[in-house]
């Protein structure tokens, strides 16, 4: 008894600190699936037009977002971070080209890339990613690029795992050809998400 009364603190602690680490990483494995659905939603999404290219539409982007905050759940995504969805592209000198960039949630965080119309003329506007993960457009294609801010809370000790935000990306092509003139509201006109 004495020795299990010596041990419980110990035993108790390293619980607890097991359950925040696989909390933090189940989180860290969620916003990174949320990533990869919106990027691949929104390259998905379409209106097929007769005669043209399908289009983009202002309802396709917050149903995307809409949809990131649905997939995750008890998080409160919506009220603990951002996510921004951008669609890179070449430009007609080109370089690559931030075309148009749709927001959703209640936070402020810009995207590491710049904002809607950066590197629109000229070649000094890599592309998107970082290092060896960094990624381009080709002409007359569009990349979907998703960027997904989430604040983590600690449940349980905050001094093992701190208070941080959590970062992830992805990026996917745009499906089918896609008329990419812009982002189209039809009507009933959708509310823009704009950043």
């Amino acid at each position: 008894m004495i020795e299990f009364a010596y041990s419980l603190p110990i035993m108790i602690a390293l619980g607890f600190g097991g359950l925040e680490l696989v909390n933090y990483t189940t989180v860290h494995l969620r916003v990174n699936q949320i990533a990869i659905s919106l990027a691949d939603n929104a390259s998905r999404a379409k209106q097929e037009i007769v005669g043209g290219n399908p289009r983009f539409r202002e309802l396709d982007a917050n149903e995307s977002i809409r949809a990131a905050f649905l997939q995750g759940g008890n998080l409160d995504l919506k009220e603990n971070g951002r996510v921004i969805l951008s669609s890179l592209e070449v430009n007609d000198d080109g370089g690559q080209w931030i075309h148009w960039q749709r927001c959703g949630g209640d936070k402020t965080y810009p995207s590491k890339y710049g904002p809607e119309g950066t590197g629109e003329t000229g070649t000094a506007f890599q592309g998107m990613g970082s290092g060896t993960r960094q990624v381009q457009a080709e002409s007359n294609f569009a990349i979907m690029y998703a960027e997904v801010f989430y604040d983590y809370r600690p449940v349980i000790f905050g001094e093992l795992i701190p208070e941080q935000t959590i970062y992830k990306t992805a990026a996917m092509y745009v499906r089918d050809d896609r008329d990419l003139s812009g982002v189209f509201n039809p009507a009933p006109a959708a509310p823009v998400s704009s950043c």
